[in-house]
């Protein structure tokens, strides 16, 4: 077994640093739909359900195709497969110039995609660079890269702008092109990789890869990821869409403040990598999903108008959350969101060190799905519901259902660890009145 000791510091640094730009950049590219989707949507005509469909089926192929990502690198190493992941899925994104079809821009949609698998071949890769007492920071450094998302709202809209939307798939394309080249040119492979070569030990296979995922566990942390991510990614395409309809700002103010979640949910995810090392995920995923639960509230709360019969005459007013209290409340969620993502991350290279990328394959792709699944979901609601907030209130209860999950799940794991907790905790009475009757 590797001697994490062995492992060089500089080593370690380049690795996570080149890693990070190279999820950054294939993050950009996996969330371009947000800024030039509403170009299209209003080139083409489209309904919301036809939008929301356009802006996730790229969050469809980038989250089918985690888990096979992720067993392909823990097989052959996490560099050849995420250089093959970039070069692909830049390839895509240039030909999107090409496509003047809805269905055709759906079609390749599903290719620029590809670069939401890089997340869990960069997962595979960095976990077998630190040891269990540092992966959490280091990929919670790694994770940072979601900030890509912000770099396409902060930039795009001007290029489009200025120059239209197919100078940005162009510019995209390219830049992941070259970042590709430059990760495989500066970045060497795995030292665990390196010396299964050495000793000539064979790729695990498949079905040893799988075997993890018959654990109700590994479900589980889907589901946290589910919200903790695949609601981050929805509402990083979703919110562009929003500003500009329920405030009616212009693209480039609402991409503007659209990129101020997509910072908070992914700047801080370090600082949860962190405070998961210091503190234990457990607590964090508790804080993040109260907090949350608290913010979705807020926020699926519609604009509404209440008239109060009163003594000499009717009352009216109104409650409305305003724009500024609207994005406050936004980024504090995407931050708690941040710290969720990185305690999910945690658990993993802990619970399963050996089926590392199969494991956060799968629940990679089930938080993608997140991404791909929940905006469909916000344009329908808001079709069927005329009501912009709606997506807030879906979001609401994935949450809650999530942190009741989490709880009970806790409470029957401590119950089984310690079964003195068993007994009544509150009523002391009863526990003599259990041990009379057991006499």
């Amino acid at each position: 077994m590797l001697d994490m000791q062995q492992v060089k510091y500089g080593g370690q640094v380049k690795a996570l640093s080149l890693t990070t730009i190279a999820f950054t950049a294939c993050f950009a590219v996996w969330t371009i739909f947000a800024i030039i989707g509403v170009q299209i949507k209003q080139d083409l005509g489209l309904t919301e359900t036809q939008f929301s469909l356009l802006v996730g089926m790229p969050i469809l192929t980038g989250s089918l195709i985690r888990l096979f990502l992720g067993i392909w690198a823990d097989q052959y190493g996490g560099r050849p497969i995420l250089l093959v992941v970039m070069i692909s899925s830049a390839i895509c994104t240039w030909l999107l110039v090409y496509a003047d079809t809805y269905p055709l821009l759906l079609l390749t949609a599903l290719g620029v995609g590809i670069s939401g698998g890089s997340f869990v071949v960069g997962i595979s890769y960095l976990s077998k660079w630190y040891s269990k007492e540092q992966q959490g920071t280091a990929l919670g450094i790694y994770g940072m890269g979601n900030i890509g998302s912000a770099v396409t709202k902060f930039v795009a809209p001007f290029v489009m702008v200025a120059y239209g939307w197919h100078m940005v798939a162009q510019v995209w394309a390219v830049a992941l092109f070259v970042v590709a080249i430059l990760y495989w040119v500066l970045t060497k492979d795995e030292p665990e990789l390196v010396e299964r070569r050495k000793a000539g030990s064979k790729p695990k296979t498949i079905a040893t890869a799988l075997a993890p995922l018959k654990k109700l566990q590994v479900w589980r942390f889907s589901l946290y990821y589910f919200f903790v991510f695949g609601a981050f990614v929805a509402l990083a395409l979703w919110l562009p869409r929003y500003y500009v309809g329920a405030y009616g700002l212009d693209i480039k103010v609402a991409g503007m403040l659209a990129a101020i979640f997509s910072v908070a949910g992914s700047a801080f995810r370090a600082v949860g990598g962190y405070l998961s090392d210091r503190y234990g995920a457990r607590k964090v995923m508790y804080v993040t999903f109260i907090v949350c639960v608290a913010c979705c509230f807020i926020l699926s709360y519609p604009a509404t108008n209440y008239t109060v019969h009163g003594i000499k005459g009717d009352i009216t007013f109104s409650m409305e959350l305003g724009l500024v209290p609207f994005t406050i409340i936004v980024f504090v969620l995407g931050l708690f969101m941040s710290f969720g993502k990185a305690a999910v991350y945690k658990h993993i290279p802990v619970y399963y060190p050996d089926n590392v990328g199969s494991v956060a394959g799968i629940v990679g792709l089930i938080g993608g799905l997140g991404g791909f699944f929940l905006p469909l979901c916000f344009g329908i609601l808001n079709d069927l519901t005329n009501i912009w907030t709606s997506c807030f209130m879906l979001l609401f209860v994935l949450v809650a259902i999530a942190l009741a999950w989490m709880h009970a799940a806790i409470r029957l794991m401590e119950k089984q660890q310690y079964p003195e907790l068993q007994g009544p905790k509150f009523l002391p009475e009863l526990d003599v009145a259990l041990v009379i009757h057991k006499n």
